[in-house]
């Protein structure tokens, strides 16, 4: 077993692997696997769709006999049941790998510590933990999926440095730069739903789709909050991917019509006669919508503020002065009275973009 800089190079190329089918193995997590054999990688793989091959798995095809007695440095436990694929501890032990490394442990209920168990009673050596905190980043919509049933939520916004996300005649197109509106669609091709409210259905019919970046052909879902169902079949986010509509009410003839083109239409619980974002979250989870990303408008990003849903935000802020006491700010709602109730970020990174500054970090919320 290698240690110390040889040991972190190894894992680190895994995560790089890894990391190339990010958005792309939902609901299963992205893993990638490193071979290691008298101080030579003999075998590389990474998981790059659901229901295809697992990173160990990958690797160890590409070794060969060369597995034998080799390391294997992995970004996740390897699992040790069955589900589309065979458990990866079965072909680890054929394989006769001697040692593995695992960045972190499975989350799954259904493996978290069997794997490791299973190779330990087998006589592997197993060590856990290197590079931890990068390979449970990397799978945090995994991670929060598997321990909470709910998906990770990604707040994205393009403002102006006033906070205004529209004129006051509401046009938004386009506030931020190229440069920004090419990111974001990088951030869309990385999840595996975009939310928006019926209000900006409505206002500006986006299309939700992914432009100029690979992605999966059914991603990202298009789910839109629509508590009385005010939606119409000629709404351009129906088309492409799959589409959800979420609302409080049971309108038959207007949800037939929302299916015809294309979309389902889902009657989640409600607050205050508005649609629960948790309940819906938790339905999303449970449908293997691991990601989500609000993109739309202030008051669902508030509702998700508010029920404590918000885990992380993608700012996008253009120099340029609105004003208008009339036109949209970034986040509506009725606020809070006191600045210690207010949710707060954590590990804050700054990005230029263009003319665009684009602000990320981690909502932390008050006791």
């Amino acid at each position: 077993m290698e240690n110390g800089a040889s040991g972190t190079r190894y894992m680190s190329l895994a995560l790089r692997l890894a990391q190339r089918a990010r958005g792309q193995t939902s609901p299963n997590p992205a893993v990638g696997a490193v071979l290691v054999r008298r101080g030579r990688i003999v075998g590389t793989g990474y998981h790059r769709r659901a229901g295809g091959h697992h990173a160990e798995v990958e690797a160890l095809r590409r070794a060969g006999t060369k597995a034998r007695g080799a390391t294997l440095y992995v970004t996740l436990e390897p699992c040790n049941h069955t589900g589309r694929t065979p458990p990866c501890c079965d072909a680890v032990l054929r394989a006769g790998v001697s040692d593995v490394v695992a960045a972190t442990r499975d989350p799954n209920p259904r493996t978290n510590g069997r794997g490791f168990a299973r190779l330990r009673q087998a006589g592997v050596r197993v060590r856990t933990g290197l590079l931890g905190p990068a390979a449970r980043n990397l799978n945090a919509p995994f991670e929060k999926a598997m321990r909470t049933g709910l998906p990770l939520v990604i707040g994205k916004v393009g403002q102006s440095l006033d906070g205004k996300i529209a004129t006051v005649a509401g046009q938004s197109r386009w506030i931020t730069s190229r440069a920004a509106r090419r990111d974001a669609h990088r951030q869309r091709a990385q999840v595996d739903a975009i939310l928006i409210g019926i209000n900006t259905a409505l206002a500006d019919d986006p299309r939700l789709s992914v432009r100029g970046i690979a992605h999966r052909q059914d991603r990202p879902v298009k789910v839109i909050v629509d508590s009385r169902l005010r939606a119409h079949p000629r709404l351009q986010c129906l088309r492409g991917a799959p589409a959800i509509i979420a609302t409080t009410v049971r309108k038959p003839g207007q949800a037939r019509a929302l299916a015809q083109a294309g979309a389902e239409v889902w009657v989640v619980p409600g607050r205050a006669g508005r649609v629960s974002l948790t309940a819906l979250c938790r339905r999303l989870a449970a449908r293997g919508l691991q990601s989500v990303l609000i993109e739309g408008g202030g008051e669902v990003l508030a509702s998700a503020v508010h029920e404590r849903l918000l885990d992380r935000v993608v700012w996008y802020i253009e120099p340029v002065l609105l004003g208008g006491r009339a036109a949209p700010g970034a986040l509506g709602g009725a606020g809070v009275a006191q600045l210690a109730k207010a949710a707060r970020l954590r590990d804050v990174t700054v990005r230029r973009l263009g003319t665009t500054v684009c602000l990320t970090g981690r909502v932390v919320y008050p006791r």
